[in-house]
């Protein structure tokens, strides 16, 4: 009988409520080859160095098993050919795209466009638990924080940013749904996969053609519109360039935020001593750690899935990864690395010098952190301050079928009421 791989049982669903033992013994060899012939690093060192390695291509066309799929992959990809986003490029391609991206998002250019949110953020989480308290009986009740809270608020803001129409939703939320389920490992081999990715893009990125074409030509004060008529230097972003990058956003803004809400509340509960403390409202910063140590402790993406492919032979932890081979970064196993973290399987929003890899790192960094984070720390202190003495009802939650992107599918909390709202400072 074939002796099934820590790799392989990663992967299994039914490790996904608590991977980290497997981690733990993943780390034991930084690099192991897992069954489909790529490469799997798991330790926190090794994983920031190739983070940083220019010899790592995040080109998806670099991968060997879809090189001779590129012509059809292309005729599938929608709206003129869409080109890949700007995640799934190298310099000097990713440099340009993202300089356009970050001239129309936020810091440093537009400082003022998260920081103007910010209200409307605490609006839009004040309604959702003001419809859970509206739904509140006598006595105890039971909500979904996925369904009732951490899912619909990311979804709003998104669509606020972009300057989709919320009510387009449940069709967007389809296409979503695809391209999560195109990146998980556990469905097909590495072609497959990318035929659907690009698939899965292409129908979100005439979803974005059809929308611009019923605005007329008229901007809004929209990302998506000062993409494709905005200012700042290489402006304006090409027409289906843009369509793919806002197709890439709108499916990468609201699935990882919804994971990392939802995996924040659930840690939350296991530890109510620091519910309390975010609940007491006396430490100004605490919500800022607690985010924090969320994306090393618990973050939405677990890992990187054949998302890199070596350029040339690289050696790692004394293994040689030859050129060509897809590489797999387990950044949830590396930012639990005790040989880098102290004590890393405890919560800790106390701990210092928090470096981790919930955001990634290099080149390709987070490009929605600035965004997540204040999403993420105003839900969770909102969550604590008026839910009336939370429990779970079943721990662990079913989880999402994905490995990689990880979080509770349901999150069934019972409450003993609702307390009123109060404006905070995030």
């Amino acid at each position: 009988m074939t002796e099934i791989s820590i790799w392989q049982q990663i992967l299994d669903y039914s490790h996904r409520a608590d991977p980290y033992p497997l981690y733990t013994e993943l780390r034991r060899t930084p690099v192991v080859r897992a069954e489909d012939g790529s490469y799997v690093v798991s330790t926190y060192r090794e994983i920031v160095a190739l983070l940083h390695d220019p010899r790592l291509s995040s080109d998806r066309r670099n991968l060997p098993e879809c090189e001779a799929d590129a012509p059809t992959r292309d005729s599938e990809e929608g709206p003129a050919g869409l080109p890949p986003p700007f995640i799934q490029t190298d310099p000097p391609e990713h440099d340009r795209v993202r300089r356009l991206l970050t001239w129309n998002f936020g810091p440093p250019h537009r400082p003022g466009r998260i920081d103007s949110m910010i209200s409307d953020m605490f609006e839009i989480v004040t309604s959702e638990i003001d419809d859970v308290a509206g739904k509140t009986r006598s006595g105890t009740t039971r909500v979904d924080i996925v369904d009732d809270f951490a899912y619909p608020f990311p979804v709003t803001v998104i669509c606020q940013l972009l300057g989709v129409p919320r009510d387009d939703e449940p069709r967007f939320q389809a296409m979503s749904d695809a391209v999560v389920k195109a990146g998980d490992p556990t469905t097909g081999g590495i072609a497959e996969r990318e035929r659907r990715r690009a698939k899965a893009r292409a129908d979100l990125g005439q979803y974005f053609a059809e929308l611009l074409d019923g605005r007329c030509g008229q901007r809004g004060d929209d990302l998506l519109s000062e993409l494709i008529s905005g200012e700042g230097p290489e402006a304006p972003m090409p027409y289906e360039q843009a369509l793919s990058n806002a197709a890439l956003l709108l499916v990468a803004g609201h699935e990882t935020t919804v994971n990392l809400i939802t995996n924040g509340m659930l840690t939350l509960l296991r530890h109510p001593q620091v519910l309390d403390r975010l609940r007491r409202g006396d430490e100004p910063d605490l919500a800022t750690r607690v985010v924090e140590e969320l994306l090393r402790y618990e973050p939405p993406v677990q890992f990187l899935s054949n998302s890199r492919t070596t350029l040339d032979d690289i050696e790692v932890a004394g293994t040689t990864i030859p050129k060509g081979s897809p590489v797999t970064l387990v950044l949830a196993a590396g930012s639990r690395d005790p040989d880098f973290v102290p004590d890393p399987d405890r919560f800790d929003p106390d701990r210092e010098h928090n470096e981790h890899l919930g955001f990634g790192g290099g080149i390709h960094y987070c490009f929605g952190a600035p965004l997540a984070r204040p999403e993420t720390q105003i839900a969770l202190t909102e969550l604590a301050h008026r839910l009336k003495n939370p429990r779970l009802v079943a721990d662990p939650p079913p989880y999402r079928p994905s490995p990689s992107l990880r979080g509770p599918r349901h999150l069934l909390v019972e409450i003993e009421g609702v307390n009123p709202a109060q404006q905070r400072a995030p």
